[in-house]
């Protein structure tokens, strides 16, 4: 995942806080993920290496959302009701 500068993590966080607060289920939040992709491929124009830089955007993400989230979320359980 690559970690951006703190004064560009700050503007697109003011978006994204607003954002995310009127997000009430997953296929919202689906729709904002595939429709941030597509106006980005509408501004820089549709080409393999351009539709291959959302898709992978959107592929890192998730596993860094494992890594970060997801992971120690389990850890966790797995500490409080044991293992399978």
């Amino acid at each position: 995942m690559p970690y951006i500068p703190e004064n560009r993590r700050e503007f697109f966080d003011n978006l994204l806080r607003q954002c995310a607060g009127h997000v009430q289920n997953e296929g919202e939040l689906n729709y904002c993920f595939y429709k941030l992709a597509t106006l980005l491929i509408e501004k820089t124009g549709e080409s393999y290496a351009n539709l291959s830089m959302c898709s992978s955007a959107m592929e890192h993400a998730k596993l860094e959302w494992y890594r970060k989230r997801l992971a120690p979320y389990e850890d966790r359980k797995i500490a409080e009701h044991g293992d399978i």
